[in-house]
């Protein structure tokens, strides 16, 4: 294939479907001119399902935005809609403690805290974001004292609730997946040496507890040395996930410079889980797999849903340029097609969420408390950009 054609072609329909498609859709049917913030529970032509607000999306929303402001186009109204999102978190959904609530009402009334430090993460990276967009290192500071304050939870023994009882111990790869990415993020607003300790420390316990070489794999979780654990739970390869972590590795390769042996790392992970999540079959990234082959006990194991195309889409255009082999632009090229052919709603805009396995639409609804505007954006402005430097354009 003609690389310059095909880079010139994606970049064009990344900024595209985004400037047209994606963002007008949440400006038009998600954002709350009431209490502000932005809804995520739409159903297929906008219309609201539910006035519940995602915490986590409020911090989604604003990065995306600003990101989009950032590297795409500085229009107004992205700039406008980050601010609406971080009022809205700032005024609404921390509680007396500085943690940040899971679910709140469309007035800020709190509905639900959970144990994850997730919604802190997004507010995290969307405060970078916007101080990036701004100028404004007010908000770099409070993305660093926040960043700072999920690390301390983090490693303080009982500060946040267990998933287990106290007796079973483990370590999960979402959260060091996150914390390496939201560092990086933040890093590029404001420099503390916390942020590159957290960087080396996610690279350090995703190679040294989660890389299984005798399964070719990147575990979802293990013990807590990195022990294999002999169980559904334990065996659990997320290929979305995976491959997500793998180009935050990219990420951190890029601001190195170059780095051979991380570089190797991404690219063995990808090639790993690409392996376990793409489907000869029907095509797409499956849900999840068991490393030992056996049936994942998860409802959705063979469903495609949105956002594991969406980190496949990034990560193959990602390796191709910091490596050149052309598998990985084969593969970009496969995922793309397949993802854009079945997941886009031509008729009433935006993505389907939730398909079959065969890529047939599971439900038409839009956003819900999981999906609403990141993962899809998100591939569009990184995938343009890496489009334009294949190009020589920055």
């Amino acid at each position: 294939m003609n690389t310059q054609t095909y880079c010139a072609y994606w970049a064009e329909r990344y900024r595209e479907d985004l400037t047209t498609n994606i963002l007008p859709f949440w400006l038009k049917y998600g954002l709350d001119p009431v209490h502000g913030g932005i809804y995520t529970c739409l159903d297929r032509d906008g219309q609201l399902m539910d006035g519940t607000k995602s915490v986590w999306f409020q911090g989604r929303a604003a990065h995306t935005f600003a990101s989009a402001y950032n590297h795409i186009e500085a229009r107004p109204e992205y700039l406008a809609a980050s601010k609406s999102c971080l009022d809205f978190i700032e005024r609404h959904c921390f509680n007396e403690e500085g943690r940040m609530y899971f679910e709140v009402m469309a007035d800020g009334t709190p509905l639900r805290l959970r144990r994850y430090v997730f919604s802190e993460s997004f507010a995290i990276i969307a405060m970078a974001e916007y101080s990036i967009a701004t100028g404004d290192k007010t908000y770099a500071e409070k993305a660093l004292a926040l960043f700072k304050q999920v690390q301390h939870w983090l490693s303080t023994p009982g500060a946040l609730p267990s998933k287990y009882l106290p007796h079973v111990g483990g370590r999960g790869h979402s959260i060091v997946m996150i914390m390496l990415n939201v560092a990086a993020q933040v890093r590029r607003a404001i420099q503390d040496p916390a942020l590159d300790k957290q960087i080396a420390d996610s690279i350090y316990e995703l190679k040294t507890y989660f890389m299984k070489p005798e399964y070719k794999a990147l575990l979802e979780g293990v013990g807590s040395n990195g022990e294999f654990i002999d169980t559904i739970n334990g065996r659990l390869i997320n290929p979305g996930h995976c491959i997500e972590t793998a180009w935050f590795l990219m990420d951190e390769v890029k601001y190195r410079g170059g780095d051979q042996e991380l570089l190797d790392m991404a690219l063995t992970i990808l090639d790993w889980s690409w392996d376990w999540g793409w489907d000869q079959q029907y095509g797409g990234i499956i849900n999840f797999r068991d490393c030992k082959g056996f049936p994942a006990q998860d409802y959705s194991q063979d469903m495609k849903f949105w956002w594991p195309q969406t980190e496949a889409i990034i990560a193959t255009l990602y390796a191709y340029q910091l490596t050149g082999d052309e598998k990985y632009l084969r593969w970009h090229k496969e995922v793309s097609e397949w993802t854009y052919a079945h997941f886009p709603d031509r008729e009433y805009g935006e993505w389907y969420g939730y398909l079959h396995r065969d890529g047939s639409v599971a439900q038409h609804a839009k956003g819900n408390i999981f999906k609403g505007p990141f993962h899809i954006p998100r591939m569009m402005i990184k995938s343009h950009q890496l489009c334009q430097e294949l190009l020589g354009k920055h």
